[in-house]
């Protein structure tokens, strides 16, 4: 690892590793966020489709998940044990967040699962992460900021990006699990017939933020990965430090 890289964490949600929808998206996106570091086998549905495995290809290195604060690297007065220990905190005092039944849509260029209603308890959920986890974040690099630029941002989201390290936050924020890459107009029908085939079975439950994960990456070519897990409304953890 060079000595300048500091590990990164992310606060998502992601089903149980055994939920139907969780083993759907190994399958699509061939990778299992939860089996550790050093695990990346695309299983054999993806590793006979190249295509598939391009299309999928950043949905795939940051593992199936909805994003409630995007990646950040630990203040240096900081450690990811008392990141933990916040969040182990933080989930207990909340009860789960309601999601509702899903959607395959659009958005942009690309396909992802999102409400089918609007919640705005949603919302304010998302932005108390934010504003409570802060704390932990240090300043985006100046590399960082560069990149984050390449993206069209309007004035509001330019401005969040410098205050709180992501233009996606707040009146921003919109609940989605990514499923593609942008995916060319010509082969979109295509793609959501696959993705409705794989998908659509599943969308119906009265789905609900339930647990907070911790994912990690430890190094700039690493996947993320679920590194802990911890219970909305309990103080129980789901899953230890890989």
């Amino acid at each position: 690892m060079p000595e300048s890289f500091s590990p990164r964490y992310a606060i998502y949600y992601t089903p149980a590793p055994d939920h139907p929808l969780t083993v759907a998206a190994r399958a699509w996106l061939g990778r299992d966020s939860f089996a550790g570091g050093a695990h990346r086998a695309h299983v054999e549905s993806v590793a006979a489709d190249p295509v598939r495995g391009t299309l999928t290809a950043a949905p795939r290195h940051y593992g199936f998940h909805a994003t409630l604060m995007a990646p950040f690297r630990l203040r240096q007065d900081r450690t990811v044990e008392e990141l933990e220990r916040a969040l182990r905190t933080f989930a207990a005092a909340w009860p789960p967040c309601p999601i509702g039944p899903l959607k395959i849509d659009m958005l942009g260029s690309f396909f992802a699962l999102v409400p089918v209603s609007s919640i705005p308890t949603l919302h304010g959920f998302a932005s108390h992460i934010v504003e409570e986890f802060d704390r932990f974040r240090a300043p985006l690099t100046q590399d960082e900021f560069q990149r984050r630029l390449r993206s069209p941002l309007d004035d509001i989201e330019t401005t969040q990006l410098v205050r709180w390290g992501y233009p996606y936050v707040f009146d921003r924020f919109r609940f989605h699990m990514t499923l593609t890459d942008q995916v060319p107009a010509e082969r979109r029908a295509d793609v959501r017939e696959e993705l409705d085939a794989i998908f659509g079975p599943l969308l119906l439950e009265d789905y609900a933020i339930d647990a907070l994960s911790l994912f990690t990456q430890e190094r700039p070519s690493a996947d993320f990965v679920v590194r802990s897990q911890f219970v909305l409304g309990s103080r129980a953890l789901l899953k230890e430090a890989v």
